[in-house]
Order: structure tokens, then C-alpha cells, then sequence
């Protein structure tokens, strides 16, 4: 079992690159999922998230913060106005606008936590980011939204929160409760998550390909770039934010990854939900699902190589 979670986590960029090409050019492959599932599949990657939080997962935020704060105010900041930005830039409909914009405003994904343990990275601060911004999002993701997008598109805010608390706040508690009083059931359980997770993901990402493969075709290109610029932009401003904070490398490792990667099935199903008359706003989502693993992976590596304090010291 460990030995096929470790090929999960080591080739997910892979496996979620090779899934979205097959369904783009054989969507035939995938259109027995239903665009249904995307909801309950992001359930199911909540509830591993669930089964992974202890309560010590929170004691960083009173330990330490000033890093959770700053880690907050990144996240609901530089990565919407970013995708505001760039929709603008490069002139984009109202749909795919739509659908940029809520990759932006959604919190970071627990992709980010896997690549930070890549990197050598921070993992408590990257995990304890991922959590506070994911319980902040009932609130967070529907306000800024509105904020951005409501003299473009109608934006139902109450909707969007009902819809996030029961994607997101509704498992994660479940798992949480049932960590906190099954641990010894739940630990024998941890090792299958990243399968799981791995695989739901694999199928949101089929699913949103598939069923919008001819649209993408048409506007594959230019939503590419905008998400590719959206990703490594993000990237580069947590980078420069943690050394402006003059935090160590790990912390620095960290906090761009948690920034520059988003929760991006989460934006895929609050575009079908919320937006449902916009139809291309579920493509944004489904593209960064499949970009951010390949960059993270790639920019892993690269962080490797970047000792961290202790390692320093140790030389």
C-alpha cells in the first residue's frame, strides 16, 4: 500500500496531465461521469482532509500568527486581483472571467501541501495555511467574488456559501470528529487518502474536460495562458512577499506554494453550481487542476536544491 500512495504523490502531475489529454481528445472515454459527481468527488477529497486535521494541526495559528495572517490576507488578495487582472488583459468573456476569478478567490488546495513536503518546505505552516483559509472560504470565497465579478455577472452569494459549506466545511468537520474520537481506525486509513484524493481529482478534471472539449478547442489557448500566468504570477508574489517578511527558505517554500496553488475542483464546482448559465466558466478550473500539478512538481525540484536554515547550519 505505501508503495502505490508513493507512485500516486510521485507522478500526480502525470496522471492528471495524461487523464485530461485522453478526455480531451477521446472525451468518449469520460462522459459516462456526469457532471454531477464533481460535487460529491470534492466531498470526498474534503473528508480525506478531514481525517488528516488533529487539533495540533491549529496550534500553529496561535504559535505562530503573523504567518497564518499574512498567509490569509495573500491568499484573498493576490490571487483574485491577479485573475482580475489578467481577465482584463486579455479580454475575456464573461464566462471565462467568471471562471478565472473563482480560482482566484478559492483557497488553496491540499496539492500544495504534498509539493511544500517535495520542496523540503514548512509542511505545518503549509498545512495550517491550507486549513484556516479552507474554513475561511464559507465567507471569504463568496465575498470576494461579489466583490470582483458583480457588475459583470450576477453573483448569488448565498448560494455560493451554502454550496461551499456543504462541499467543504460539512465533510471536513465529519472527518475531523471522526479522527478525533476513531484515530486508531482513521490512522490505518491515511495511507489509502492520496489514492483517493489523487483519483477523485482525476475524475472532476475528466469530467469538466470531456463534457466542454469542443469549447476548449476554441479557447484552449488563451485560457492556457491566462492560468499559466495566474499560477507562476502567484507563485513569484509569495515568493517576494516571504522575503519582503525576511522568512527562511522553508517558510518561503511554503508560502508560495500555498499562494500560487489553488483549490482549483473547488472553483470548477462553484462555477457549475453558482454559474450555471456559464457554461465555459467550469474550463479555468479544470485546466489549473491539471497546470498547478505539473508546475508545483516542476518547481519542487527546484526548491530542493535550495538548502533550508537548518541545512545550512548543519554544513
Amino acid at each position: 500500500m505505501l508503495k502505490i500512495k508513493d507512485f500516486f504523490i510521485k507522478y500526480m502531475a502525470v496522471i492528471v496531465l495524461a487523464v485530461a489529454l485522453l478526455s480531451l481528445f477521446c472525451p468518449k472515454t469520460a462522459l459516462w461521469i456526469s457532471t454531477s459527481w464533481i460535487n460529491y468527488l470534492l466531498m470526498v477529497v474534503m473528508f480525506g482532509m478531514g481525517l488528516t486535521l488533529k487539533p495540533e494541526s491549529f496550534v500553529l495559528v496561535f504559535k505562530r500568527p503573523k504567518d497564518i495572517l499574512c498567509g490569509i490576507f495573500a491568499q484573498y488578495t493576490i490571487m483574485p486581483l491577479l485573475a482580475l487582472a489578467l481577465s482584463r488583459m486579455f479580454g475575456l468573456d464573461a464566462a471565462l472571467t467568471a471562471g478565472v476569478i473563482l480560482v482566484g478567490t478559492c483557497p488553496g488546495g491540499t496539492a500544495s501541501n504534498v509539493i511544500t513536503y517535495f520542496s523540503k518546505g514548512d509542511i505545518a505552516l503549509s498545512v495550517s495555511m491550507t486549513s484556516v483559509n479552507t474554513l475561511l472560504a464559507p465567507i471569504l470565497t463568496p465575498l470576494v467574488t461579489y466583490l470582483l465579478l458583480h457588475t459583470t455577472v450576477a453573483v448569488n452569494v448565498i448560494s455560493m456559501l451554502t454550496a461551499i459549506l456543504t462541499i467543504i466545511l460539512v465533510p471536513i468537520t465529519i472527518g475531523f470528529i471522526i479522527n478525533r474520537f476513531f484515530a486508531n481506525i482513521t490512522q490505518k486509513l491515511v495511507d489509502l487518502l492520496p489514492v483517493v484524493s489523487v483519483v477523485a481529482i482525476c475524475m472532476i478534471v475528466a469530467t469538466v474536460v470531456a463534457h466542454n472539449a469542443s469549447k476548449i478547442y476554441t479557447c484552449g489557448l488563451l485560457v492556457l495562458t491566462v492560468v499559466i500566468l495566474h499560477n507562476l504570477l502567484g507563485y513569484l508574489c509569495g515568493f517576494t512577499l516571504g522575503k519582503m517578511l525576511k522568512m527562511p527558505p522553508q517558510k518561503i517554500k511554503a508560502f508560495s506554494l500555498e499562494i500560487g496553488m489553488q483549490n482549483s475542483g473547488l472553483a470548477t464546482s462553484l462555477a457549475g453550481t453558482s454559474f450555471p448559465s456559464l457554461e465555459l466558466a467550469t474550463v479555468p478550473g479544470a485546466i489549473f487542476s491539471v497546470w498547478h500539478n505539473l508546475s508545483g512538481a516542476v518547481l519542487a525540484e527546484i526548491y530542493r536544491h535550495w538548502k533550508n536554515v537548518e541545512e545550512i547550519s548543519d554544513d
